[in-house]
């Protein structure tokens, strides 16, 4: 690709990899642009990216930033990832390492003068909609939407911490305790943190789940037991963390709390809850806590991995090469047999 110049003469535009969904169920390696920061942006050189089971459904059509409009393809994915600045701007210089914010928030709307950046009104999400994702070589980002990255904090544990700033929020907004009884439903990679950090914040944690890899790596994460649903007792948990996205699990949570307890809802179900009356919330006294994702925790979440709090080790299932970016859809999509965390190396690349 070529552009004209002031002279009449032509220039190449920089062209650079990217992992591109074109179209429902199509996903290819792609040659695009390469961004240009403006102003108050940072260009970074991406070094790991991690897939999830959003970007699962943006590759089935079934996400609902394609159902509502806000995201079309083709898209370059990518929310959960760790790079280097390679052109510096005010507050970060070249050869710094730093995560990105997903949520890039516009800091004048109502909510976000309410200081409610997660819900602002004009809000755009890296990889999802609004903003090219981080599967690619090189991203543009605002500085004021990117943290450092510690020296003692791995790229790979840096690579998670996309995923676990909504669980280190959900806690907090949870008021989770030491005299908490905790019990954390879903083993995937947000279940398997939450129990890491719950082990340290409450009195116990125990797993609930159905894949028995995922109750394995929760009994390594710090949980005092892992179990199947039937085998959970009702009543006997004062906060219940619920991580899965499954809207039985909402249900089986509420059966779990004692009465007065909470439940924070940090998996997004996308079907309607069976079996829930709403008068069963007055009449045993219990708050349910919508957690949407954690935009003010980034440093602090870092600081966690940073002293050992959080743990990325039992979580990735394996480090793979750009040029495998299309197949590594087909691991996500096969169900696991072991840790949940699928990266995607770009660092490699030129």
């Amino acid at each position: 690709m070529t552009v004209a110049t002031t002279t009449g003469a032509t220039s190449p535009i920089p062209m650079m990899t990217a992992l591109r969904i074109e179209a429902p169920h199509r996903v290819r390696l792609a040659e695009v642009p390469r961004p240009v920061p403006a102003p108050g942006s940072v260009l970074v050189r991406i070094a790991l990216v991690g897939l999830c089971g959003t970007d699962l459904e943006l590759l089935h059509g079934t996400a609902s930033y394609l159902i509502d409009g806000r995201a079309r393809y083709p898209l370059v994915i990518g929310h959960e990832w760790t790079g280097t600045v390679v052109t510096g701007g005010a507050e970060f210089a070249a050869g710094e390492r730093v995560v990105g914010h997903t949520m890039l928030h516009c800091g004048y709307c109502r909510m976000c003068l309410r200081g409610r950046r997660a819900l602002c009104e004009r809000l755009r999400e890296v990889g999802l909609y609004g903003h090219q994702g981080a599967a690619a070589e090189y991203l543009v980002m605002p500085e004021g939407s990117l943290s450092r990255v510690p020296d003692a904090v791995s790229d790979e544990a840096a690579a998670l911490v996309e995923p676990a700033v909504t669980v280190v929020g959900g806690l907090e907004q949870a008021r989770c305790r030491l005299a908490d009884r905790v019990a954390v439903i879903g083993t995937g990679t947000m279940g398997l943190l939450a129990v890491q950090l719950a082990a340290r914040l409450g009195r116990f944690v125990d797993a609930i789940g159905i894949d028995q890899a995922g109750l394995d790596l929760a009994l390594r994460c710090g949980a005092r037991q892992a179990l199947r649903p039937e085998e959970a007792r009702p009543g006997n948990y004062s906060l219940v963390v619920e991580a899965s996205g499954a809207p039985t699990a909402f249900r089986h949570g509420l059966d779990l709390l004692e009465s007065g307890g909470r439940l924070a809802v940090i998996g997004v179900a996308g079907r309607p809850v069976e079996g829930f009356v709403p008068g069963e919330l007055a009449l045993r006294g219990l708050e349910v806590i919508g957690v949407r994702h954690g935009l003010d925790h980034y440093d602090r979440t870092l600081r966690l991995f940073e002293d050992g709090v959080l743990d990325a080790g039992p979580l990735i299932a394996g480090v793979f090469r750009h040029t495998f970016g299309p197949k590594t859809f087909d691991l996500l999509q096969s169900g696991r047999s072991g840790p949940p965390k699928i990266l995607i190396d770009f660092g490699g690349l030129r």
